[in-house]
């Protein structure tokens, strides 16, 4: 482990270790919604189609086709953040196990295939769940959400550290 001490004597870099998880993906997909407040419109669009299932079930004339497609799309549509962590869980957990050094440059990520280093300047802010310290890209749509499980650290002073070190450079959002 590499470890740069500052000007005024604090560690700059934290260390994390950890394989990917569903739970870390659906917790910045949520963020994520959360910022751009795409949560009201799936839950509204859930609601419509759940109210519209019931509305079917109390019609004279009402189908069981059409019940099932309400409570189908409900269903979906309540369900896209899953689907969304679970296509992108796919898509990297042949990667193994993440290394990742938080430092006063950047975020920098080893896998045993890929190294991928971004500095600050990519993200607009972060958010931090119990878990997670989820970091929000720049860009207009938030296309890119880095997050840093807690549980890939090696000590609960680690977190502190982590979260003054993020907290320097990006605002919470």
């Amino acid at each position: 482990m590499v470890v740069d001490v500052g000007r005024d004597g604090r560690q700059d870099t934290v260390e994390l270790v950890y394989r990917p998880t569903r739970a870390d993906f659906i917790t910045g997909v949520r963020v994520r919604e959360r910022r751009r407040r795409l949560h009201l419109v799936r839950w509204g669009f859930t609601g419509l189609f759940a109210v519209g299932a019931v509305l079917v079930v109390t019609a004279p004339e009402s189908s069981a086709q059409s019940f099932l497609t309400g409570v189908f799309c409900a269903a979906v549509i309540w369900s896209i953040p899953h689907l969304q962590a679970h296509h992108a869980l796919r898509t990297v957990s042949w990667q193994g196990e993440y290394h990742m050094s938080v430092s006063e440059t950047g975020i920098a990520t080893e896998t045993a295939h890929a190294t991928l280093v971004q500095r600050w300047s990519v993200f607009r802010g972060y958010r931090e769940t119990r878990d997670h310290v989820v970091l929000l890209s720049r860009d207009p749509n938030i296309l890119l959400v880095e997050v840093l499980p807690k549980r890939g650290l090696r000590s609960p002073q680690d977190a502190e550290r982590l979260r003054d070190l993020v907290s320097r450079h990006l605002p919470r959002v």
